[in-house]
C-alpha cells in the first residue's frame, strides 16, 4: 500500500513539474512574440520620424501596348511610414492588364472609366459557366473559320465603374479588361506592413503573362523596378510544366514568351464576351438597401457566422451622394467604405473614404485614432497642414490633381478647399477608422468643462463659451468664412 501511495505521489509530481515548466515555457514565448511586434511597431515608428510631409507625384512609369502603370517611389519616408506602395494603372479601350497576384492586399479606385474584373481566389470552385466568343466581326470571323462557340467555367466576373472601390486581397491572381469608350484609370494603395506580406517591405507582383523590357521603353525605372513585372512561368522547365498542365510543350513556351514588347497591359485583338451578373439587377438590389452589404452584414453579426470568401463581394460604389455618410449643404461630403459596407475589408483591414469639399470650406482639424491616412487628390486644390507631437508644422503645402500624401496617425492636420473646391480619395490601414475632432460640434474641445478651457488657454469664460460653441452643429466638415463676432 505504500509503495502505491509514493507511486501515485511520483506520478502527480512529475505530472505538476511537467504542467509548471509547460506554463514557463509558453510564458517565455509570449514574452517574446511581444517583445517581437514591440520591435515591429519600434522599427515602424522609427521611419514615422518624418521632418516634412508634401504632396508626392509618382516616379516611375512603365510603358505598355495597351496602357502605362506608375508607381509611387515607396521608400518615400512618408510612404514608409505608413507602409504602402500606391500606383495607378491607365488601361486603354478594349485593353487588358494581365493576371498577376501579390502578397499584399490592395484596394483600388476607379477613378474613371469602367471595365470588367476577374478576382480568382485559391480554393473557390469555378461557378459561372459561358459561351467563349468575341464581339460582333471577330464572333463572325470565328464562325467563318468552323471554330464557333465553346464552353468555359470561371469564376464570378464583376463589372467595375467610376468611383467603385475594389478589394483584391492578397494572394488572389486578378485581371481587369477595359470594355469601355474611354480610358479605365484606377489608383490602388497596396498594404505592405499587412500580415499576409511576410517577404519584406518592397513591394512586389507576380505576373502570370507578358513582363517588362529592361531597355527601351522605359521611363525612369531602375533595373530592379522592371524586375518587379515579369512573367514567372518564364523560368519553370518547359517539360516539367508540359507535364503539369497535360498539354503540348509549345503551348508551354508560348505562356513563357516574355513578349516584353507588349509590356503588362495588352491590346485585346478580337475582344472578350465575358458572362457576367446582371448589372442592372446588382445596381438596382444596393438601392433598394441603402447601402450595399448593410442589411447582410448586421445579419452575419446576429447569428454569429463569417461569409465564406468564395462568395464575398468586392467592390461599391463611393460617388452617390443621398448615401454619403457626413453632408452639409454648405461644406461638401464624405462616402466612408469600411467593413460594415464592404466586409471583405475585415480581412484586409483597410477602409476607403471620398470626400468632396465645396469652394473655401475645411475639414476641421483632427487625428486619426487608428490607422495611418494615404490622401490622393482627385481633383481641385487645398491647403494642408499636418502638427507632429512635437508641435512643430511638418507639412503647409497646397496640393493638386494627381498628387498624394501621407498623414501619419495621431498627427493633427487640417485642409481647407481652394477657390474650385477639392475632391480627393483617402485610404486607411484600418477596417475601422476612427477619428478625433478638435472643431465642431463632436469635437473633444466641445466635450471639455468651460472651467478647464478657461485655464488650459488663459481665457474667460465667454471666450472659452465661445472656443466651444462657435461652430453650432457643424461637425467634421465646415463651412467657409462662417463668423458669430
Amino acid at each position: 500500500m505504500a509503495v502505491t501511495t509514493r507511486l501515485l505521489l511520483a506520478i502527480l509530481l512529475s505530472a505538476f513539474l511537467l504542467s509548471a515548466a509547460n506554463a514557463i515555457r509558453d510564458y517565455q514565448g509570449q514574452q517574446g512574440h511581444q517583445q517581437g511586434e514591440r520591435g515591429t511597431r519600434l522599427t515602424q515608428a522609427q521611419q514615422c520620424r518624418l521632418q516634412r510631409l508634401t504632396g508626392s507625384q509618382p516616379s516611375q512609369r512603365i510603358e505598355s501596348e495597351g496602357g502605362f502603370t506608375e508607381l509611387w517611389d515607396e521608400n518615400e519616408e512618408q510612404f514608409q511610414c505608413a507602409g504602402v506602395a500606391p500606383m495607378r494603372n491607365v488601361i486603354r479601350r478594349n485593353s487588358l492588364s494581365l493576371p498577376n497576384f501579390h502578397p499584399m492586399p490592395r484596394l483600388v479606385y476607379i477613378e474613371q472609366g469602367r471595365g470588367l474584373i476577374g478576382i480568382t481566389n485559391p480554393g473557390c470552385a469555378e461557378t459561372f459557366q459561358s459561351q467563349s466568343q468575341t464581339f460582333h466581326a471577330g464572333r463572325e470571323q470565328r464562325e467563318e473559320r468552323g471554330q464557333g462557340s465553346r464552353s468555359d467555367q470561371h469564376q464570378k466576373v464583376h463589372r467595375i465603374r467610376q468611383g467603385d472601390v475594389v478589394a483584391i486581397p492578397a494572394g488572389a491572381a486578378h485581371w481587369c479588361y477595359n470594355d469601355g469608350e474611354e480610358e479605365l484609370v484606377a489608383v490602388s494603395i497596396n498594404d505592405l506592413n499587412h500580415r499576409s506580406n511576410q517577404l519584406d517591405q518592397n513591394f512586389r507582383a507576380f505576373y502570370l503573362a507578358g513582363g517588362v523590357q529592361e531597355s527601351g521603353r522605359r521611363i525612369g525605372l531602375r533595373k530592379q523596378s522592371t524586375q518587379r513585372f515579369q512573367n514567372i512561368f518564364r523560368a519553370f522547365d518547359t517539360e516539367l510544366m508540359a507535364e503539369a498542365f497535360n498539354i503540348p510543350k509549345e503551348i508551354v513556351r508560348r505562356m513563357q514568351e516574355e513578349q516584353s514588347e507588349r509590356g503588362i497591359i495588352v491590346n485585346v485583338r478580337e475582344g472578350m464576351s465575358i458572362i457576367r451578373p446582371d448589372e442592372e439587377e446588382e445596381e438596382e438590389f444596393e438601392e433598394q438597401q441603402g447601402r450595399p452589404g448593410q442589411q447582410w452584414w448586421e445579419e452575419v453579426i446576429g447569428n454569429g457566422l463569417e461569409e465564406n470568401i468564395c462568395t464575398m463581394k468586392i467592390r461599391t460604389n463611393m460617388e452617390t451622394q443621398r448615401r454619403a455618410d457626413i453632408f452639409s449643404r454648405q461644406a461638401g461630403k464624405i462616402n466612408h467604405v469600411g467593413r460594415q459596407k464592404l466586409p471583405i475589408l475585415n480581412y484586409m483591414d483597410m477602409s476607403a473614404s471620398k470626400g468632396t469639399l465645396y469652394p473655401n470650406a475645411l475639414m476641421t482639424p483632427h487625428w486619426s485614432v487608428n490607422g495611418h491616412c494615404v490622401i490622393y487628390v482627385q481633383r481641385g486644390d487645398a491647403q494642408v497642414q499636418v502638427v507632429d507631437q512635437m508641435g512643430q508644422q511638418v507639412m503647409n503645402d497646397r496640393v493638386n490633381k494627381g498628387e498624394m500624401f501621407v498623414v501619419p496617425q495621431y498627427f493633427a492636420s487640417t485642409v481647407k478647399a481652394g477657390q474650385n473646391g477639392f475632391e480627393f480619395v483617402v485610404w486607411r490601414t484600418s477596417s475601422e477608422p476612427m477619428n478625433s475632432q478638435l472643431a465642431g460640434y463632436t469635437s473633444v474641445i466641445r466635450a471639455m468643462p468651460v472651467e478647464v478651457l478657461t485655464n488650459a488657454f488663459q481665457i474667460s469664460p465667454n471666450e472659452a463659451q465661445r472656443l466651444k460653441m462657435n461652430r453650432g452643429g457643424e461637425s467634421f466638415l465646415l463651412s467657409p468664412q462662417r463668423r458669430s463676432y
